[in-house]
């Protein structure tokens, strides 16, 4: 048992171990799965998680090192300040607390990640709500000199948001993208404790 998991916790995944359905995902790639599962009662995830190649060890390493966290939300900020503080402390900067205003044409969180991507190429980005927020990062890569050590890309809704997965996708970056339309801040924030925990056992 990981000394950052509560006993319910452990209980809930040695559950979630015995249902859950047959599925092709790896070592850490399940432990992500697991916990996402565990934040949602929805086994679907475990065929929605996307991971690029070397994703999982590029957040562990830049957790590790103390990057900093750009949440998209306060709810997603909120979701991870916890293990945050129990780990490796790193620096949380949450996109639409940024700004007051937003440019226009463009929402307040959009506005926001455009200002947090300014100061902070390489860390880390955790979207969990704004589809603009992650179409806005995506539209900024092609031409950037840096990349972000990992970009989780889980909006939630209708409008806008499988494109901007469809648009992560695209891009030669690190990145643990779901699927479709679901997601949420709750996922996004399951994602980044999973790889805080795996990043700690690591050391």
């Amino acid at each position: 048992m990981s000394n950052l998991n509560h006993p319910i916790l452990e209980a809930s995944f040695a559950i979630i171990d015995r249902e859950i359905p047959a599925h092709n995902l790896k070592g850490r790639e399940y432990a992500i799965a697991r916990r996402v599962i565990h934040a949602t009662a929805d086994f679907e995830f475990v065929h929605r998680l996307q991971f690029s190649q070397g994703a999982i060890e590029s957040g562990m390493s830049c957790l590790a090192s103390g990057l900093p966290i750009i949440t998209d939300v306060t709810m997603v900020k909120q979701g991870i300040v916890s293990m945050v503080r129990k780990t490796f402390n790193n620096p949380i900067i949450t996109a639409v607390e940024q700004v007051e205003v937003a440019l226009p044409g463009k929402t307040r969180t959009e506005t926001g990640l455009l200002h947090c991507f300014e100061q902070y190429p390489q860390g880390i980005y955790v979207i969990g709500n704004a589809p603009t927020a992650l179409l806005a990062l995506c539209s900024l890569l092609p031409t950037s000199a840096v990349l972000p050590g990992l970009i989780i890309g889980a909006p939630v809704g209708f409008v806008s948001v499988v494109e901007s997965k469809e648009a992560l996708g695209k891009l030669p970056v690190p990145q643990i993208r779901v699927e479709g339309r679901t997601g949420g801040s709750p996922v996004a924030a399951a994602i980044l404790n999973a790889l805080l925990v795996l990043a700690q056992e690591n050391r």
